[in-house]
């Protein structure tokens, strides 16, 4: 399915029934990278798999910055009332998702994160060599992308106030410290890096990713269920 957002079109599936959880990739990829993870979600959930701009079938544009993507996806949410959504984003998908929470106070319910960096100096040196030259060789935007951005202060972090899972694998390209970093600034975020991990071993087209988020999104329900049970006690 197709929505304008922000004059674009955005690509996003979507499949399931329940409370909405919006899945938001990296780098270079699409919404297929969650192919697994949406079919276990799918009895519980509804879930909006999309496809960030310039990527899969979204529209292309001439510049790419991690700001539009992010006014994108809240974009996406108003249009489509999806206020009060799950969103779990992975690499770019997490920037996104911090961006949002830590600017559109209200427009989530919980966020978990997984290889996220607030800037550059968060990735480890290889992986920036790496990139450099990919990006010498090819001139892709979105190569462009991962070595200018993003820039995200620690005073947004400390904006976000709802229930926030921060992951990383132990062998993430992401900086172990940079990663803490980020869960020690989120208030009353829980960090988990997970052992022997790599930045997508546990995220892309994997079976992992669904028993590793599921007991933090569920708790979700219950403290919807125990929001409404007290409400009904105040109100007697």
């Amino acid at each position: 399915m197709y929505i304008e957002v922000n004059g674009i079109q955005l690509y996003y599936e979507k499949t399931g029934q329940g409370k909405p959880v919006i899945l938001v990739h990296g780098n270079s990829e699409n919404h297929g990278i969650f192919d697994v993870l949406t079919k276990q979600l799918l009895n519980e959930y509804c879930v909006y798999a999309v496809d960030s701009r310039d990527h899969g079938r979204s529209s292309r544009v001439k510049q790419l910055h991690y700001d539009d993507m992010a006014e994108d996806i809240a974009a996406f949410i108003d249009k489509l009332q999806l206020q009060g959504a799950i969103l779990y984003g992975f690499s770019d998908g997490g920037i996104i998702g911090l961006m949002i929470a830590s600017r559109h106070p209200g427009l989530l319910s919980r966020l978990v994160i997984s290889g996220a960096n607030l800037n550059v100096k968060g990735v480890k040196p290889v992986f920036n060599a790496i990139t450099w030259l990919v990006y010498a060789i090819t001139r892709n935007k979105k190569f462009k992308l991962m070595l200018k951005e993003p820039d995200i202060k620690d005073e947004e972090l400390s904006k976000i106030n709802i229930p926030t899972l921060v992951l990383a694998g132990s062998r993430d390209m992401i900086k172990e410290e940079h990663t803490m970093h980020i869960a020690e600034q989120i208030p009353g975020s829980t960090l988990r890096l997970l052992e022997g991990e790599t930045h997508s071993s546990y995220v892309v087209h994997s079976e992992k990713l669904y028993d590793i988020i599921r007991p933090f999104i569920e708790d979700d329900n219950a403290a919807v269920i125990l929001t409404c049970i007290i409400t009904m006690m105040e109100t007697r």
